[in-house]
C-alpha cells in the first residue's frame, strides 16, 4: 500500500480518482491546487504525486519545477488536458516521470502508478544485495536513489536516476531508446521513444554544471546512447 496525493482543482474529478486509487488499496492524500499540494508534499511525505496540469495560484508545472529545484525525487505524474505534446515535452523538461493525456480511463492510470511503485520497490530489493555502483567519476547508490559527480551529489528525478543506472552498468554497450525505455520503465505502456532524448538531455545538463563540456553520455547516431567506456 502506498500514500498517494491527488493534486486537483476539479472536485468532481479529485472525488473519482480518490475512489479508484482507494479501491486498488492505496491511502489516498487529495489538495485542490498547486499551493495545497506543494505543502501536502512537505507535510505528507507521499510514496507517489499525480497533479493536473491547469490549476490556479500554482499549476501542475510550477509544482514540479518546485518539487525538483528543491530537491525532492518524489515519482510525479502529470494529468494534462491541453496540447500534450507541448505539456509533455515541458513536464518531462522539469522533472517529471510520467504523463497521462486528458480525457483517460482510470485503468490506464492506475497502470501508470503500479509500474512507477514497481520500478521504486524493485531499486530497493536489489539495493538490499547491490554495493554502490561506480563508473569512472559517477557513483549511484541504489539503496539512497542518490548519485554523484566527482563527489558532488546529483539532483535526480527516479526516471532520471534509472536511465543513469542503466547507462552506468552497462559502459561502452549501445542502448536502443526502445531498449532504455524498458529498463527505466519496467513496464510495457505506448510511450513514445524520443521521451529518451528529454530524459538524456536533462541528466548531460546536471553533469555539465558540474564538468562544463562532459561527453560522457553519447549519442550513437542511429542507434540509441552509451556510457562512454573512458568513463566508466
Amino acid at each position: 500500500m502506498a500514500r498517494i496525493l491527488l493534486v486537483d482543482d476539479d472536485p468532481s474529478l479529485l472525488e473519482v480518482l480518490g475512489m479508484a486509487v482507494g479501491d486498488a488499496g492505496h491511502t489516498v492524500l487529495t489538495a485542490v491546487d498547486g499551493v495545497a499540494g506543494l505543502e501536502a508534499v512537505g507535510r505528507e511525505s507521499p510514496d507517489l504525486v499525480i497533479s493536473d496540469v491547469n490549476m490556479p495560484r500554482l499549476d501542475g508545472l510550477a509544482l514540479c519545477r518546485k518539487l525538483r529545484a528543491a530537491g525532492n525525487p518524489v515519482p510525479l505524474v502529470l494529468l494534462t488536458s491541453r496540447d500534450s505534446e507541448i505539456d509533455e515535452a515541458l513536464g518531462l523538461e522539469l522533472g517529471a516521470d510520467d504523463y497521462v493525456a486528458k480525457p483517460f480511463s482510470t485503468r490506464v492510470l492506475l497502470a501508470r502508478i503500479e509500474a512507477l511503485l514497481r520500478r521504486e520497490t524493485m531499486r530497493r530489493g536489489a539495493a538490499a544485495s547491490t554495493a554502490l555502483l561506480r563508473a569512472g567519476e559517477l557513483t549511484l547508490d541504489a539503496e539512497r536513489l542518490e548519485a554523484s559527480y566527482r563527489g558532488t551529489l546529483l539532483t535526480l528525478t527516479l526516471t532520471e536516476f534509472r536511465l543513469l543506472e542503466a547507462l552506468a552498468r552497462r559502459p561502452g554497450i549501445v542502448l536502443s531508446r526502445e531498449r532504455l525505455l524498458e529498463l527505466v520503465r519496467g513496464d510495457d505502456s505506448v510511450v513514445v521513444e524520443r521521451i529518451i532524448d528529454a530524459y538524456v538531455r536533462r541528466l548531460r545538463r546536471k553533469i555539465e554544471a558540474i564538468e562544463p563540456g562532459y561527453d560522457g553520455i553519447e549519442t550513437v547516431i542511429g542507434a540509441g546512447y552509451r556510457l562512454r567506456a573512458g568513463s566508466a
